[in-house]
């Protein structure tokens, strides 16, 4: 099985994390993310990371630093999610593609529906005190 290698920014302003909900069409549809996507071929993860959240949610990324590395394997693919978090970075973040996003609360974020990959990223932002 093909590994799918993704770069995911954990978008961080004022105890508040940014999340987009996925379109139902999308694998694990419907459900919240952190913003992000494929890293090309010749490119790094952090030059993805970048090109994405451009793309995404409309924001030029200044800082970031590497946050988890996450293998998880689906039924029908693998992914090695490569997590930064970003804590700066300017522009207004938005669903620049039409997706549903909002600023969650670091007290609320586990309640929110994550794709089962995700998992382990709010285990880690717990571990370093950014989340309940």
């Amino acid at each position: 099985m093909k590994t799918v290698n993704v770069a995911v920014g954990v978008v961080y302003h004022d105890r508040h994390f940014f999340i987009c909900r996925r379109s139902a069409q999308q694998h694990q549809g419907n459900k919240w993310e952190f913003p992000g996507g494929k890293v090309d071929a010749g490119e790094t993860p952090e030059q993805a990371l970048k090109r994405e959240l451009k793309e995404e949610i409309d924001i030029i990324t200044e800082h970031s630093e590497s946050l988890v590395t996450i293998e998880f394997t689906y039924p029908e693919k693998t992914v090695c999610l490569h997590v930064f978090l970003v804590d700066g970075f300017t522009g207004t973040a938005r669903g620049a593609e039409g997706q549903e996003a909002i600023w969650a609360d670091a007290k609320s974020l586990s309640t929110y529906t994550f794709p089962d990959a995700n998992v382990e990223i709010i285990d880690e932002l717990r571990r370093r005190g950014l989340c309940q």
